[in-house]
């Protein structure tokens, strides 16, 4: 590598376990792709094989794994195309899910790839074609090839919102020559929170202050035209919303919607699964129920008999926060997942209830509970109560919801000076006219 650190025997292992493995790499590629796991149309880009050519000019590569990471770095895209329009923008990502958000919200002139396999020749392959000149990572998604072959070839590379799990950091413990030459050789670090910053400098990375890009985020888009049809496809109906659940937790939902259910002007249940190829099977739960049920992927519409629409559709949450009288912020109400965004209805000014286990934004939902910006809930009983709720005093939800936005809007000063930092690491913009 370029910057800097003793060799470390575990990453030369790694190289030589890549080399091994590259033959039989495009033939995994395509069982994924059978199974739906990847692009079929687009596996050359996962073998460091672009089909674009690269922009000229100076380029920026942002690297985010997945929907939740990409979501991320959208405001740092917009800074940098704000503060430097010469730019060319490369955004990776490895999700099926993430390539379909980023081609809504991307500028038109970024290019998205898939992130190559991290194997040495695919690494080589994709920095010789992209030329970067800053590399940037968000949150814990490192490859150790790739970021070698970047600093090989001069590029500065920053890590930014860095969440490393306690068993990532264990793990990087046990190979400290390991975490010198990876995380060491980052020339900006910035960590979501002061803990986490101490614990990447004893492994040797940088410390550059905060940054928590979740909480530096913009809100969520609302297609104007679509929220006053659905709008009016309610007739004044109110609408409640699960948002972004996950298996076990659909039944709870249906539970606590239940005893809603009923009469004239009962509440319509919007149901988005986190991941849209459970939608059918979450229509069928609700059928099963004796609910009458529409499916947005299907091009179903809400209609006077609807009770559950079931949102599997990508790029529409925003939508849903924008019309509900409350949401559930899921992922929440079973373990393991570590919940989901509660930043995201807050933005839209969407009250919001969340179950316990929100591991991944424990410091988020601790601020939000000191202003009382959400309602606890535990179990379907809970909901069904915070849901009643939110339907008989709408004002005192609302004021709930005026403090989450408060809190909301507290990331924009880190953001800035990240921006900075960043800006700092860049080649100095040509002047108009010079040859």
């Amino acid at each position: 590598m370029s910057r800097k650190g003793p060799r470390s025997p575990l990453l030369g292992l790694y190289r030589i376990a890549g080399r091994a493995l590259s033959p039989v790499v495009p033939a995994l590629l395509a069982d994924r792709a059978a199974k739906g796991k990847e692009d079929p149309a687009r596996l050359n880009e996962r073998l460091g094989r672009p089909l674009r050519p690269r922009p000229p000019g100076p380029l920026v590569w942002l690297h985010g794994a997945s929907v939740g990471e990409c979501l991320s770095l959208l405001p740092v895209i917009d800074g940098l195309r704000a503060r430097r329009p010469d730019l060319a923008l490369l955004v990776t990502s490895g999700t099926l899910a993430s390539a379909e958000l980023l081609a809504r919200r991307l500028p038109p002139d970024a290019v998205h790839q898939f992130v190559p396999v991290d194997t040495p020749a695919a690494a080589a392959r994709f920095i010789g074609h992209w030329r970067p000149d800053l590399c940037v990572f968000v949150e814990s998604d490192l490859w150790p090839n790739l970021l070698d072959a970047a600093r090989r070839q001069g590029a500065r590379t920053a890590l930014l919102s860095a969440r490393l799990s306690a068993g990532s950091l264990r793990g990087w413990g046990r190979a400290p020559a390991a975490a010198l030459r990876v995380l060491g050789g980052f020339d900006l670090v910035m960590a979501q929170d002061a803990a986490l910053s101490d614990a990447l400098a004893a492994l040797g990375a940088r410390t550059d202050g905060l940054l928590n890009l979740k909480l530096a985020g913009s809100p969520l888009p609302v297609d104007e035209t679509v929220r006053l049809e659905e709008a009016e496809r309610l007739d004044g109906r109110p609408l409640l919303l699960a948002a972004s659940t996950h298996p076990g937790e659909d039944e709870i939902v249906l539970d606590a919607y239940a005893p809603l259910a009923a009469g004239e002007d009962a509440p319509v249940l919007v149901l988005a699964p986190r991941h849209p190829v459970r939608g059918e099977a979450v229509a069928a739960l609700a059928r099963s129920q004796g609910l009458e049920v529409a499916r947005r992927g299907a091009g179903e519409a809400v209609t006077a008999r609807t009770q559950v629409l079931v949102a599997d559709t990508l790029g529409e949450l925003g939508l849903w926060f924008s019309l509900a009288r409350m949401a559930l912020v899921a992922g929440s109400l079973v373990p393991k997942v570590g919940g989901h965004n509660p930043l995201e209805p807050a933005r839209l000014g969407c009250p919001m209830a969340s179950g316990p286990h929100v591991e991944n934004w424990q410091g988020i939902y601790e601020a939000l509970a000191a202003v009382d910006g959400f309602v606890p809930v535990a179990d379907a009983a809970a909901l069904t109560a915070a849901w009643a709720t939110a339907l008989s005093d709408p004002a005192a939800m609302l004021a709930l919801a005026e403090r989450a936005a408060r809190r909301a809007a507290s990331g924009t000063e880190a953001l800035d000076a990240a921006l900075d930092r960043l800006e700092a690491l860049l080649p100095m913009p040509v002047p108009e006219g010079a040859a």
